[in-house]
């Protein structure tokens, strides 16, 4: 599995992102990825690269083209890293939850 960071940073580029949201529903070669977005065909590629590395991105091939889809491989470590947070963040909310319920029965008796 990528490390998170990996994936973070690359998702932190806009065009990523829209490259991502374009191969969402089905995988796309190159070429049409370009014809879509305001960016050439080797920026595309490029990108491609940074989120293949990422494992953000499967890369298949049909013939002579080369078919870019989803991997769900980068988005499980990020879900896994922000799920760290997510714990944390519940745990302190239960534990102020149960000192505030404390606190209530106390200035009641």
């Amino acid at each position: 599995m990528p490390a998170a960071a990996a994936v973070l940073d690359a998702l932190g580029d806009p065009m990523r992102r829209s490259i991502l949201e374009e191969i969402r529903t089905a995988p796309l070669p190159v070429g049409v990825l370009a014809d879509r977005l305001p960016i050439s065909r080797p920026a595309v590629s490029q990108h491609l690269r940074v989120l293949k590395n990422a494992e953000l991105v499967t890369e298949t091939v049909q013939g002579t083209r080369h078919l870019y889809g989803i991997d769900p491989t980068g988005f499980r470590a990020v879900s896994t890293y922000l799920d760290r947070f997510w714990a944390e963040t519940l745990g302190n909310f239960a534990a102020l939850a149960e000192a505030e319920a404390r606190r209530s029965d106390s200035t009641q008796e």
